[in-house]
């Protein structure tokens, strides 16, 4: 027995020693990184870090995982608005993204070059564990994927190629970088999970405290804004000097509902770099940036919009992306899918459209171009319509006169003037066809004219002038 129960003892222990899921072999990622990380601490740690229970340890506690940011925030796009040029403490250049997260809200974060290329990971920028000496992002991506990269292989690369920074960086190699820009960070965001949504790329281009408050001083010139046309991809030598932004006074206080939009004060002169259709405007005002309604806006020369189209009565047709309940009397109630003619495009982003015979307001940003791509219902489901300048209490315009708008009714009157219009010309030219044909038919149903018998000569012309053959016959 005793024997017995030693045997058992021991292949007890075995047991245990080969269930224990302590240690594990060293990945060859893990170890080319634990070897990066102990270059210049001696020959014989460096050599020992990656065999060492403690050396993976600290390798570990450094590594971030690739897949630390999933199943919390990631991005679903990055969009390059342009840049800006800085004149403090000293001129430079910093790009304008346009970032937009799994939540649908949208943040513009600003970076330099340089940044983008070289970044340095520290607890005060992003809230995670500093590394020692990290490379920039692409470096870091480079590091973290190796296959991906095209380091091992370069048939396998799907990361993008980013070119390295000049010593000096000026406004032309500023203007033509952007294109190479924006396409590594289109490709980036469409790259597998595991690198596009790893936490360096999520925490790099999170907001910091110098995107919503910049450093500036009053005593040096603001900063100029080159915003990136959007056909870029073909027209990036459009861009030819220094955009002038559109100054908007408030015509009445607004409280933001979302960390996206910004609060404003009535009387609050704001700059605007970006007019959205769906009547959001992106505005900043001194260090503070944000999404404004437009209605709350009212330009500075006059109490009309310039930029303003006039109806079109023939009608764009247009996809209901998601249903919207009238409030007023003027608005219409549609369902998802309804097919609508919009025959008025307004900057505050409700358009009049036509359903049949009746006309009406409705968030533009329900609805979509027939024709085109659904890309946008999803990011509905949780937006919420622009206010209507109608629905503003306690409005006060700098301007005399009160901003032209058009009535429904005279919308209805002269879409149905259209609509008529178009009928009779229909009308008239398939009137004009039937009397063409009808022309036609009697002339083809008449027979043909035969030609004349000429009459048979007399006996003395013939005598008179035919051949003797001829005049034998009659003889």
């Amino acid at each position: 027995m005793g024997s017995t129960d030693s045997v058992q003892t021991t292949v007890g222990k075995r047991l245990r020693v080969r269930l224990q899921p302590e240690f594990h072999f060293p990945s060859a990622l893990t170890v080319k990184q634990s070897c990066v990380r102990a270059e210049g601490r001696g020959g014989e740690e460096r050599r020992g870090c990656p065999d060492t229970q403690r050396g993976r340890s600290r390798v570990r506690s450094r590594t971030p995982r690739a897949g630390a940011a999933m199943g919390d925030a990631f991005i679903r796009h990055i969009e390059l608005l342009g840049y800006e040029k800085r004149f403090f403490p000293s001129q430079h250049y910093v790009y304008m993204f346009l970032v937009k997260w799994n939540d649908l809200s949208e943040k513009v974060v600003y970076r330099r070059f340089t940044e983008i290329y070289e970044f340095h990971v520290s607890p005060c920028r992003t809230g995670t564990v500093p590394w020692p000496s990290t490379p920039g992002l692409k470096k870091v991506l480079k590091e973290m994927f190796p296959i991906e990269s095209g380091d091992i292989n370069s048939e396998n690369r799907i990361i993008p190629h980013l070119p390295a920074p000049k010593w000096f960086d000026g406004q032309r190699s500023t203007e033509n970088r952007q294109g190479t820009l924006a396409e590594y960070c289109y490709t980036l965001v469409n790259l597998p999970h595991k690198i596009s949504r790893c936490l360096h790329v999520v925490s790099f281009f999170k907001v910091r405290h110098d995107d919503m408050n910049p450093v500036t001083d009053s005593q040096i010139k603001k900063p100029e804004v080159f915003l990136l046309p959007k056909d870029s991809k073909q027209s990036l030598t459009d861009i030819t000097g220094p955009i002038i932004l559109q100054t908007y006074r408030a015509i009445a206080d607004y409280e933001k509902s979302s960390t996206s939009e910004m609060a404003l004060k009535a009387g609050d002169m704001v700059d605007v770099v970006e007019k959205s259709e769906n009547g959001w405007w992106f505005c900043q005002l001194k260090n503070k940036r944000g999404w404004v309604p437009a209605a709350y806006l009212e330009p500075m020369d006059g109490p009309d919009e310039s930029e303003e189209q006039e109806p079109n009565y023939a009608g764009e047709s247009y996809v209901v992306q998601k249903s919207y309940t009238a409030v007023e009397e003027d608005e219409l109630t549609l369902k998802e899918g309804d097919t609508i003619e919009v025959i008025h495009k307004l900057l505050d982003g409700w358009w009049v459209i036509r359903k049949d015979e009746t006309t009406g307001y409705y968030p533009s940003m329900y609805l979509q171009k027939a024709g085109e791509v659904n890309s946008v219902k999803s990011e509905l489901r949780n937006r919420s319509a622009p206010p209507r300048r109608s629905t503003i209490r306690n409005a006060k315009s700098i301007h005399k006169q009160g901003r032209k708008q058009i009535s429904q009714e005279t919308y209805r009157r002269n879409s149905k003037k259209y609509i008529q219009s178009q009928w009779n010309m229909q009308g008239n030219s398939q009137n004009k066809a039937n009397v063409i044909i009808e022309k036609n038919e009697p002339q083809d149903n008449k027979a043909k004219a035969q030609p004349a018998v000429p009459p048979r000569p007399s006996k003395d012309l013939i005598l008179n002038r035919c051949t003797e053959r001829t005049r034998r016959k009659i003889l």
